[in-house]
């Protein structure tokens, strides 16, 4: 009996000064980007494919490869606390922030 194993096909995209790894069907939360109207992106700077036959690496970039994603949500990151202190000066400021990210749902791997 022979058994047929999923095609095993991963990326990694670069995207808001981040790296990410990517397989079809995964979702990914990354800085907040704009899609088209169609509410899709597609991520041209792919650095690495991986399929089941070979890898291919890129120079800095893979030559025709693409990552097809749909935009599922706009969100808030949670909470980081940022402290200035000095000491011995009775200086002491707490401030937060919270990144907006975006979550999408890899479609297509393009090699």
């Amino acid at each position: 009996m022979l058994k047929l194993q999923a095609m095993d096909t991963w990326a990694v995209i670069a995207t808001g000064g981040k790296q990410y790894k990517a397989a079809e069907g995964d979702q990914l939360a990354i800085e907040k980007i704009q899609p088209d109207k169609n509410g899709k992106i597609t991520f041209s700077e792919v650095l690495l494919v991986k399929s089941d036959v070979n890898l291919e690496i890129g120079k800095p970039f893979v030559e025709k490869a693409k990552v097809v994603a749909k935009v599922i949500e706009d969100f808030k990151d949670k909470k980081i606390r940022v402290v200035k202190f000095k000491p011995k000066s009775k200086y002491l400021r707490t401030t937060g922030h919270r990144q907006f990210l975006t979550r999408v749902l890899i479609e297509k791997i393009q090699a």
